[in-house]
């Protein structure tokens, strides 16, 4: 561990961007280098399928820091650039334009990459994804008022890319192969409230329905489902989740899992190099290192510091309880924890009332809360996952007493 040591980090997204930051933050004198494919400094996703979709936010505010500050900071940038291969012996990488950057420690920051759909005619015009700034700029220009969209994928970028286009005036139908939205990570009371919230603002909704196919001339034109429907589009957005971007590191013959493999200083199977944000498979320390792969702003920073201090030598910084957030319409959903062994829920607050909060309970324990419109249960549930201490689920229903207040005294 050094602090003058030579670093290169591949991506230039939140997590790469917020390293660079990270080791300059910590004492880290040495040269830093950002290779990264996209066109563009290191960036926020985020606002990309809400306020940048919408048009009420520019390109200039996604950007983590202003071109100055890398100039000022001494780190160097290289945008639309890829790494073709990793040479672990000789702690090099090589660029597809055939240059050789050599480092002390390599960190892999490529995040994740959109899941296809292999259906026919799933390569006609205006049929696409949104994870980067060139997809949502795609998408901007495709979303106009009047249209037709289709959002194959009832998850949270399929539903926040829903909300933004009805917003700007679009038909909407959102697509589930699954019997009900968010089957894989959000509770049945939640989905039911985002599923009614939808229909309300004059949302479509299809669940337990797969794509047989797309039809068009050489635009989309319908989406045909297995049981003989069509719906009828002039756009179609495909969020059917995310790849781990993890095809150099298993050429190099890096441990992988579900993502690159990694402990809690975000450190792979090779001590020199380091992988971290969307792209790993991490232990989490609140869960006894349960390993995961987690697609969060909190998980990137967090992942930025503990890689950070690791590479200057420093302590490891205490572990955060993993948090996550949708705004759609004027519904901000708040989650803290993964609700990995919970073995029931309660709820709190009323849905019809759009401020409710799901505490999911292992035993008398937190294990993860889902807020809708209520920060304080947010903040409630995220100190309970975090202490482990033993609650009332009784108190916590009983929206009297305040959330806070259901933790038991210890024995």
């Amino acid at each position: 561990m050094s602090i003058d040591s030579k670093v290169i980090i591949i991506g230039a997204g939140h997590a790469g961007g917020a390293l660079a930051a990270q080791l300059r933050e910590q004492g880290h004198v040495g040269p830093i280098c950002i290779v990264g494919d996209e066109a563009y400094l290191p960036y926020q996703r985020p606002p990309l399928s809400k306020a940048f979709l919408k048009g009420t936010a520019d390109k200039a505010s996604l950007f983590l820091k202003n071109p100055a500050y890398y100039e000022e900071k001494s780190i160097e940038i290289r945008t639309g650039q890829t790494v073709s291969s990793i040479d672990r012996a000789g702690r090099s990488v090589t660029l597809a334009n055939g240059d050789t950057l050599h480092y002390d420690f390599l960190v892999l920051a490529m995040g994740a990459a959109p899941r296809l759909l292999a259906a026919p005619g799933a390569g006609l015009d205006n049929i696409l994804v949104l994870r980067g700034i060139d997809d949502a700029l795609r998408l901007q220009q495709a979303l106009q008022p009047g249209r037709r969209l289709a959002v194959v994928g009832g998850g949270y970028i399929g539903l926040e890319v829903a909300a933004s286009a009805r917003q700007l005036g679009l038909h909407v139908t959102v697509i589930e192969r699954e019997a009900r939205l968010l089957a894989r990570v959000a509770s049945e009371s939640l989905a039911s409230f985002y599923e009614n919230l939808h229909a309300e603002q004059g949302v479509q909704v299809i669940c337990g329905a797969d794509v047989s196919a797309f039809e068009g001339g050489r635009a989309v034109s319908t989406v045909r489902l297995e049981d003989g429907r069509r719906v009828e589009c002039d756009v179609a957005v495909v969020g059917i989740g995310a790849v781990p971007r993890d095809a150099l590191a298993r050429a190099c013959g890096l441990e992988c899992g579900n993502g690159v493999v990694v402990d809690g200083d975000g450190r792979s199977s090779d001590p020199a190099i380091f992988a971290i944000g969307d792209l790993s498979w991490r232990p989490l320390p609140v869960y006894g290192d349960r390993m995961c792969r987690l697609e969060s702003v909190p998980n990137a920073l967090e992942q930025a510091r503990q890689a950070a201090c690791a590479i200057v030598g420093k302590p490891r910084p205490a572990a955060d309880v993993p948090w996550f957030w949708s705004d759609q319409y004027d519904a901000k959903l708040q989650i803290a924890g993964l609700p990995f062994t919970a073995d029931r829920q309660v709820m709190r607050g009323s849905a019809e009332l759009r401020k409710f909060a799901v505490y999911h309970l292992d035993g008398d324990r937190v294990v993860a809360v889902e807020a809708m419109n209520s920060p304080l249960d947010f903040v409630a549930g995220k100190q309970f996952i975090a202490s482990g201490v033993a609650v009332s689920a009784a108190r916590l229903a009983d929206m009297s007493a305040k959330a806070k207040d259901a933790a038991l005294a210890a024995a």
